[in-house]
């Protein structure tokens, strides 16, 4: 009795304190306002994401299928679509703070790149900060995944 009680214990504290796997971050994921969907996959060590769906009433209003990269500051890549545009780049995992960090996320609506982190909480919401040199200058938000 004394073991079964012991050997529960121990496995409902290493649960509570459990790593996150560094793949989680894998899949598809929405945003809570609604403004966007990217998938998240993995190119060799790093994770990058792709715009999927993006609510067409913001913006310039253009249909989602057919609006461009117009903001870009590479003249090249104005004609490029946001749909399938990667958008998040390098993003690394750190198994010691639990979080995905060092990377780029690119925002179309005003064409910069800014640095990024993500982790995911303990509510399951993924945080994605993009962030001008420190953290507490940017903007965050927060995805669901579907």
């Amino acid at each position: 009795m004394f073991k079964t009680i012991y050997l529960l214990f121990f496995l409902s504290f290493g649960m509570a304190f459990s790593q996150i796997s560094k793949d989680a971050l894998l899949g598809r994921w929405i945003a809570t306002d609604k403004s966007v969907a990217v998938n998240v996959y993995k190119e060799g060590n790093s994770y990058k994401a792709k715009v999927i769906w993006f609510d067409e009433r913001l913006g310039s209003g253009t249909p989602m299928y057919t609006r461009k990269d117009t903001h870009n500051p590479d003249e090249n890549l104005r004609t490029r679509k946001i749909i399938g545009m990667d958008i998040l780049n390098n993003l690394n995992y750190n198994p010691e703070n639990q979080r995905w960090e060092n990377g780029k996320i690119y925002d179309a609506s005003s064409g910069r790149t800014w640095d990024t982190f993500a982790e995911i909480k303990k509510n399951g919401l993924l945080y994605v900060r993009g962030f001008w040199k420190f953290t507490w200058i940017g903007k965050s938000l927060y995805f669901t995944k579907f």
